[in-house]
């Protein structure tokens, strides 16, 4: 009997723990949601696949296949080939690792940038200093995101880099205003205010006690700045602004756009590849936001 109370015991005492850790809760939240587990491994198996696809699938994606416009289910081809006799199938394998890369890398430095600004800004409400982030971040707001980011890689070579830097930069102001209600709302907690009235300094407070608690939601809208930058980096290789040297899908679509109606596989197929990814990623971003939201995990 005394074995039987102490095990019940033990899994009460593992049940509390568990609802005592919102990340727990959260992950079990989210395995509940069969979409969103879906588009994880979907995304997976994309992110994956065009990680490793230059050692499995080492041939150049620039070079010529077979005769220009070759339909999609040939033998030389399996997707066809575009108006220079480029293999679409290994074209869209490789640009996938571009894709990808630029999105994840210009969504990191967007939240980044998004988050120094809004935890500032948050923090020190009242002063000068978030006075002057706020307007900075109304007038980046109010700027056309794509047309900035068009200017900003027209005045330098377009590169990876360049591309990359450009949607970060635009691309942030979602994030700080997120940041910034956040940090509003936990600044004058109690948790807060005993790291205060211990001499803690600003700095510790902001990045160690607030940010940490703020960053359910954050986590969210990364998700969600990761498919926005891919669609910005496909938009920019569309309008002829990407790096040349470097497949990506954006590039596929815009080079052949022209070729629209005689060759549509060149442009469908990374188009739908796009479609594919973001829809994925919207979907995971879906998934986290109904696994953060407390309202649904008490039912």
């Amino acid at each position: 009997m005394k074995t039987t109370a102490m095990s019940v015991d033990g899994a009460r005492k593992s049940k509390l723990l568990e609802r005592e850790n919102p990340w727990l809760e959260a992950i079990r939240m989210f395995a509940r949601n069969k979409s969103a587990v879906l588009a994880l491994i979907v995304l997976a198996i994309v992110v994956v696949g065009s990680l490793l696809m230059p050692y499995i699938y080492p041939a150049d994606p620039f070079e010529i296949a077979a005769a220009p416009m070759t339909p999609p289910f040939s033998e030389d081809a399996w997707l066809g080939t575009d108006f220079l006799g480029r293999d679409v199938l290994r074209m869209l394998l490789h640009g996938g690792r571009v894709t990808i890369l630029v999105g994840a890398v210009a969504a990191a430095l967007s939240i980044t940038i998004g988050i120094i600004v809004g935890a500032l800004s948050g923090f020190y409400e009242g002063r000068w200093i978030s006075t002057v982030l706020s307007k900075v971040t109304e007038f980046f707001q109010v700027l056309p995101a794509l047309l900035f980011a068009m200017v900003v890689t027209s005045l330098f070579t377009p590169s990876l880099v360049t591309v990359t830097i450009a949607i970060g930069i635009v691309s942030w102001t979602a994030t700080a205003r997120l940041t910034r209600a956040e940090f509003l709302k936990l600044r004058n907690i109690d948790f807060v205010r005993a790291e205060r009235a211990i001499g803690a300094k600003n700095g510790r407070i902001i990045w160690q006690v607030i940010l940490p608690n703020a960053l359910p939601p954050l986590v969210v809208s990364a998700t969600l700045a990761i498919g926005s930058a891919i669609l910005f980096e496909a938009g920019l290789s569309f309008l002829g602004l990407g790096d040349p040297n470097e497949m990506s899908w954006g590039l596929m679509i815009g080079s052949s756009r022209t070729y629209i109606l005689s060759n549509w596989w060149a442009v469908t197929f990374p188009g739908l590849a796009i479609f594919l990814v973001v829809l994925s990623i919207s979907l995971i971003g879906d998934g986290l936001n109904d696994a953060f939201n407390p309202k649904l995990r008490e039912r």
